[in-house]
């Protein structure tokens, strides 16, 4: 059995008899008092995300989840639909399983699949994607003066993100999935 030690993103634990994956998690060493991890996850049957507190070194039940890299081809009204490159197979997932990740998968994308019991559970997106950025104010002489060195910019997948000045319309940047963020140009 492990312990909460072993608690990470995307990881599937059986807790209270349901099975659910860690959103995100938090390590907390008070000054006083036992250390101990903050959850949060979401119920794959009901969807709901809760926030689950775990003591350093309690025992928790990890499920064995089957990890499939497969290709996003689209999204439809049924939600993201992915390919396994090997067998050809089509596997649907719903909106509310791929969630907030949805926004950073572009057709052709490979993404890890987390499968339990042959079902899909939940995706995992690669950590940095390459994006083009679709819309960008063009850098004014005099801007850096001020200490503001970056600008914001639209990507191709809609959302907007801090950029360094000299990024134009048209370039294509790398962004970090975990955070957002702007790392570097592709």
């Amino acid at each position: 059995m492990a312990s909460s030690a072993d608690i990470r993103k995307d990881i599937v634990i059986n807790y209270n008899g349901q099975l659910c994956v860690v959103i995100d998690f938090t390590f907390v060493n008070p000054g006083k008092g036992s250390a101990f991890y903050r959850t949060k996850m979401k119920g794959l049957d009901s969807g709901k995300v809760n926030e689950v507190t775990f003591k350093s070194g309690e025992a928790i039940d990890i499920v064995d989840v089957d990890k499939r890299k497969l290709q996003y081809l689209y999204k439809d009204n049924e939600g993201y639909h992915f390919m396994d490159p090997v067998s050809y197979d089509q596997v649907a997932l719903s909106a509310e399983m791929v969630g907030e990740k949805g926004v950073y998968l572009k057709e052709g994308t490979d993404a890890m699949v987390l499968l339990h019991d042959g079902s899909p559970i939940t995706i995992e997106v690669p950590r940095k994607v390459t994006l083009k950025v679709v819309e960008a104010p063009p850098a004014v002489k005099g801007d850096t003066a001020s200490g503001n060195v970056t600008k914001e910019a639209t990507l191709e997948n809609g959302i907007k993100i801090r950029v360094p000045m000299f990024i134009k319309e048209g370039e294509m940047v790398i962004v970090n999935t975990d955070t957002g963020e702007y790392v570097e140009r592709a």
